[in-house]
């Protein structure tokens, strides 16, 4: 599903943000990425869904190369993954169900379908019933579920999870992890950047480390029990 080839990002200035990474991940995993804050773990994530593109090396999303993809098929490109933002990125002038409808409506979903989608989407996320609320009234909790809702409700067969979990307690936290558990089981592919230790680590999926753009560690399933 992902596969980076000695791939490097260069920022003007001389900084480094990524050097030689080489992974694959292939589809079903869900794979947590740690490391340190500035380790490159946001770079990495936006080079899979096109927000920034790699200065060497071969970045691969579900057998496509992307430095092929033009500027005009980017959306087409980031339509076939869900993106989760640690601040949600909710607009707070529309309610939950016009929130979690969005992606729909931009690729030109039928009315009844996205209102299925969405609260299929919003049922999957425990929330159905805050569909006509207003995001200001959500807890940091649900807003974050939300987000996921909003991520998921095009089905993609990739989801992309940046910090999560990091504005939430550990209870919290361990709702959401639960939550990306379920849509893995039913075939869904996960990259998930987290500093949360102990999430990673009660979960003991595969953990891929960063260190100063670097990747040091590729960590495989079970490995907190060896």
């Amino acid at each position: 599903m992902i596969r980076f080839e000695q791939v490097s990002k260069r920022y003007p200035g001389g900084h480094e943000a990524l050097r030689q990474l080489s992974f694959h991940i292939a589809p079903g995993e869900m794979v947590f990425l740690t490391g340190h804050s500035g380790a490159g773990k946001s770079t990495l994530l936006r080079l899979i869904a096109l927000l920034e593109r790699c200065s060497s090396g071969q970045v691969q999303v579900d057998g496509r190369n992307l430095a092929k993809i033009k500027r005009a098929q980017i959306p087409e490109h980031r339509r076939k993954l869900g993106i989760i933002f640690q601040d949600h990125r909710l607009l707070h002038d529309r309610n939950v169900f016009e929130n979690v409808a969005l992606p729909l409506r931009v690729a030109g979903c039928r009315p009844e379908e996205t209102g299925k989608r969405v609260r299929a989407a919003l049922d999957q996320v425990g929330l159905l019933h805050k569909e006509k609320s207003m995001p200001i009234t959500l807890s940091g909790g649900e807003q974050q579920r939300i987000g996921i809702a909003r991520a998921v409700v095009a089905r993609p067969p990739l989801l992309l999870a940046d910090e999560p979990t990091g504005n939430l307690d550990p209870e919290l936290s361990s709702e959401i992890m639960q939550l990306f558990q379920r849509f893995n089981q039913v075939g869904v592919t996960l990259l998930i950047a987290s500093h949360d230790v102990e999430v990673i680590r009660q979960l003991g999926k595969r953990v891929l480390v960063l260190d100063q753009g670097e990747l040091t560690h590729d960590l495989s399933p079970g490995w907190c029990n060896d």
